[in-house]
């Protein structure tokens, strides 16, 4: 299978390249290099570029016979979601729509949409949820991932479109082979942050500590980011089994099923690395919520997936991609 991936530079979108190389598959990538890396693209056709650009998705269908589209190019960060809504529909719903309207027009049909686990409402009883779970996504970011959903399910509906949308619950780790993971210096997902703060000997805030949880601070579903990728290559090599004229769109969770706290996250990071963090505590940021975890039955009814690494095994890559970065990009 010829597997175009847009965002395929960035952290999980080369990941999952990766995973489909190792599964036999050709890559093909978009990326305009705003946040990937070319350096992560070893292996794969690049083209860098826009997903907004018409022309050259027209050239990229044309060179290349692409049998499914994994879409993960989207802007990410839910508090720069809620300073700057414009950028955010703009990249994560106007650009998605060219996508979509290239593909058709191109004549590709199977889609696999990386969408997001903040479009839950909060669960009121527990904090399991399951693909059939009310959406009311607290955030910009997570209603420019809604409304994709909507989009696709409509689009499957009227045309021949086949999709499928994953949910993704908290990603972290590392390719356990060291060829991509978090490219930015900084990033401002919780592991990275505790990372930061690590290597520079700095003070690690707990942002959100009086939510109504067993220790106050919010309940999360960290998934391994190669067991993210997995399901991504499960899910293309099922599409055409899932998604059928009856049923054109799938939704389905992307998790371990197992919570955990970011407060039992911060003590996990101290006994892998051996050392105390600093840490202090503060408010939750603009759109954070108090969190959910993941029913799975229906990606292991699906699929054939289900997660397969710990917390403890993506603290480790995480940890051991920090030199890995260096070497590979500068930083």
């Amino acid at each position: 299978m010829r597997i175009l991936i847009t965002g395929g530079a960035g952290y999980i979108g080369s990941t999952i390249g990766s995973a489909a190389l190792d599964a036999g598959h050709d890559v093909v990538v978009i990326d305009d290099l705003s946040e990937g890396r070319a350096e992560f693209c070893a292996g794969r056709t690049f083209y860098q570029g826009d997903i907004g650009d018409a022309e050259l998705l027209d050239k990229v269908f044309s060179e290349n016979r692409v049998d499914a589209v994994v879409h993960c190019a989207a802007h990410i960060v839910v508090p720069e979601s809620v300073a700057q809504p414009l950028r955010y529909y703009e990249n994560n719903v106007g650009k998605t729509l060219d996508l979509l309207d290239g593909m058709l027009r191109n004549g590709v049909h199977d889609i696999v949409f990386s969408s997001s686990a903040s479009v839950y409402a909060d669960p009121t009883d527990g904090f399991a949820v399951d693909e059939g779970h009310s959406t009311a996504a607290d955030s910009p970011y997570a209603r420019t991932k809604l409304m994709m959903e909507q989009v696709l399910a409509d689009t499957a509906g009227a045309t021949r479109l086949r999709a499928v949308a994953l949910r993704y619950f908290n990603p972290l780790g590392a390719d356990p082979a060291l060829r991509s993971g978090q490219q930015r210096p900084h990033p401002t997902n919780v592991l990275g942050k505790m990372l930061d703060a690590w290597s520079e000997g700095s003070t690690f805030t707990i942002t959100g500590c009086d939510w109504d949880t067993p220790d106050g601070t919010g309940i999360r579903d960290y998934i391994h980011v190669w067991d993210l990728a997995q399901a991504h290559v499960a899910a293309l090599e099922h599409l055409r089994e899932l998604v059928t004229d009856e049923q054109s769109y799938q939704v389905i969770n992307v998790g371990t099923g197992r919570p955990m706290s970011v407060r039992e996250l911060t003590d996990a990071f101290q006994q892998a690395t051996g050392a105390p963090l600093r840490i202090t505590e503060g408010p939750a940021r603009p759109g954070d919520v108090i969190g959910a975890y993941a029913r799975t039955d229906k990606a292991a009814e699906l699929l054939g997936w289900h997660a397969r690494l710990s917390v403890a095994d993506g603290i480790r890559d995480a940890l051991a991609w920090l030199p890995k970065r260096r070497e590979m990009l500068g930083y």
